[in-house]
């Protein structure tokens, strides 16, 4: 009798463990599944970045992921605030890291990197091209609305008003030949004036 109570007690004390097992496995599970169902949402490092604001005649500007150095795209116009058709394109550096100060490119920065190429067209727009990128065109044309200059290219096959380029970066490029994960666009549509934005790899 005793060996068969010790027995029962044993049993009972297994079942009791192995509830207990049971138990904490479904808690823990139930845990990381709510986790994995409410991760924060993921911030891309350009999200971080700052906006340049206050600049006069800017067009667009480009960042990438190296640093907070911003490239500004604007219109290159003398005091009268007439176009300069040789050179439409005025491109310059805000380096904030260094206070915000404003900075001209070096020779192989806009040679190779972030200079660009206009050519003038037969109805008074202008073809551009990033040097580092021709394959994507832009044009630099009046708006209808305003009457006032503004980049113009394809975001997602859509007219669409550039305001913002930038460039993923990962390790393993090199200067002249970097590792570009994706190009994001980001701008408003010409026809709606709705936000639109484009990731491509190059």
């Amino acid at each position: 009798m005793l060996g068969v109570n010790l027995v029962r007690k044993q049993v009972w004390g297994f079942i009791i463990i192995l509830v207990g097992i049971i138990s904490s496995v479904n808690i823990l599970f139930a845990a990381t599944s709510e986790a994995a169902f409410n991760l924060p949402n993921e911030t891309d490092p350009q999200d971080t970045f700052p906006v340049p604001s206050g600049i006069k005649n800017q067009l667009f500007y480009l960042q990438r992921t190296t640093n907070t150095n911003t490239v500004i795209y604007s219109l290159n116009v003398n005091d009268k605030g007439e176009l300069d058709e040789s050179t439409p394109v005025k491109v310059f550096w805000i380096r904030y890291p260094e206070g915000g100060m404003r900075k001209e490119l070096n020779f192989i920065q806009k040679a190779f990197a972030y200079g660009t190429i206009s050519k003038k067209n037969k109805d008074g727009s202008f073809t551009i091209q990033l040097v580092a990128y021709k394959k994507k065109e832009f044009t630099l044309k009046k708006s209808p609305i305003d009457n006032t200059y503004k980049m113009y290219t394809l975001i997602n096959n859509k007219e669409s008003e550039i305001k913002r380029v930038y460039i993923q970066i990962d390790p393993g490029g090199t200067l002249f030949n970097p590792n570009v994960r994706y190009i994001e666009m980001k701008g408003k549509e010409a026809a709606t004036n709705k936000p639109i934005m484009e990731r491509f790899k190059p």
